[in-house]
Parts: structure tokens; C-alpha cells; sequence
């Protein structure tokens, strides 16, 4: 039976690979577990502004001690938790401030961002020009450019040998 699941989960590594057959990519929450109000306001924010989001992106929370492997990826320790990254399963990219994450619309348009191909295109080739009145505002240092890494949980996603519900086998 194909895992149900809420609008946002705790990732867990027991249901890790069926969350990764669905083939949506993840928005994490990697957290310090003793952090349980960063894990509510997420939580909140997803449910507020980005249910419409659901059958694209999967909204889930880490425990930054069980998955350090993926923080090591984003050149991250424990120390620099909380952090948001999305696994598109090619790229990790992450959020640029996790005290962004409760100004209205930034996490949507991180998501919308993804989508666009734009998180993708500027990991490629840098980011995007500025128009002349942003870079006034900006000054003349062009914005920092960012490596997202390759993801990591790319490698727990089955094998295509595998059988699965979720295509025609036949």
C-alpha cells in the first residue's frame, strides 16, 4: 500500500525510500530535535501558505543528528541549525535565512523558484542579472554565488528493477 502522508512529516529513515519513489522533491526542515518550536512555526507555515504546494513538493522535517550526512553535503554541521534545503534529487539547494522562512511568501516563492528552474539555472550559471533600479538598491557587489551540492538522497530513491504500484510494469 502506498504511504499516505500529511502535508508535512518527520523523516524518517523506515519510510525514506517510499517518500522517494513518489518522485517529489523535498523541502527540509533539518532541525536540533530539542528545537520542537522551529518544527511547530515550520509546520505552521506550510499549512498556512503552502498546501496548494502538496502534489509537487513534499514538506518534511530531519533531525540534524540522524541525517548530518546531508548537512555535511551542504557544507552545514549541527551547529548551523536550523536550515531549510530542498532536494529536487539532482541538486540541494538551500534557503538563504532561516528567519526568512516566517516573512509571508518566501518559502512559497523558494518552492515557485524551484519549479521555474530558476534555483536550477542559477546553480548552473550564477545568479540571475539584477535589473539597474535592484542593483542601486544593492550596491555594486553582485549578489553571492551560490554551489548548491548533488543530493544526497538521490541514492536512497529504488531501483528502476524494482517493482512498483506507481508505473506500468508491463
Amino acid at each position: 500500500m502506498l504511504f499516505h502522508h500529511t502535508p508535512f512529516n518527520v523523516l524518517l529513515y523506515c519510510y525514506l525510500q517510499e517518500l522517494t519513489e513518489e518522485g517529489l522533491p523535498f523541502m527540509i526542515l533539518f532541525h536540533d530535535p530539542e528545537d520542537k518550536q522551529i518544527v511547530e512555526d515550520y509546520n505552521k507555515i506550510v499549512a498556512k501558505e503552502l498546501l496548494t504546494e502538496k502534489n509537487s513538493i513534499n514538506f518534511v522535517t530531519a533531525d540534524g543528528n540522524k541525517f548530518s550526512h546531508p548537512l555535511h553535503h551542504l557544507g552545514k554541521s549541527l551547529k548551523d541549525l536550523p536550515l531549510i534545503a530542498i532536494d529536487s534529487f539532482r541538486h540541494m539547494y538551500l534557503f538563504p535565512d532561516i528567519k526568512d522562512m516566517t516573512v509571508p511568501g518566501r518559502l512559497k516563492q523558494f518552492v515557485a523558484d524551484l519549479h521555474s528552474g530558476k534555483l536550477h539555472r542559477e546553480f548552473h550559471h550564477g545568479p540571475d542579472k539584477v535589473a539597474s533600479n535592484d542593483k542601486l538598491m544593492l550596491g555594486d557587489q553582485p549578489p553571492p554565488h551560490t554551489d548548491p551540492p548533488e543530493s544526497t538522497f538521490r541514492k536512497l530513491q529504488p531501483s528502476r528493477n524494482r517493482y512498483t504500484i506507481l508505473r506500468d510494469e508491463l
